[in-house]
């Protein structure tokens, strides 16, 4: 195995990661915003107030896009288990 190899196995784990946390992490981010506008309006402070909605927005997030992460995560492992015989 070459350090280049190396190097591009880590890129592409990096880059499968990023995408399937991207929409998990992306509702909890604009939810968030529109909690911290509203509490910044309202000049409500109570942590309760942000956390829930944003915790909810994420298991939302988290079972609608299920099946398309779950579709990535094992395009990568088949991807990275056929690759095995050319890597050694």
């Amino acid at each position: 195995m070459e350090p280049q190899d190396a190097v591009d196995l880590g890129r592409e784990a990096l880059r499968v990661a990023m995408l399937v946390a991207a929409p998990v992490l992306f509702s909890g981010m604009i939810v968030g915003l529109g909690i911290g506008l509203l509490q910044a309006l309202t000049q409500i402070q109570e942590q309760t107030v942000a956390f829930v909605p944003k915790l909810l927005a994420m298991v939302v997030a988290l079972a609608v896009a299920l099946p398309w992460i779950l579709t990535q995560l094992l395009d990568y492992a088949r991807t990275l288990i056929t690759n095995i015989p050319q890597t050694l």
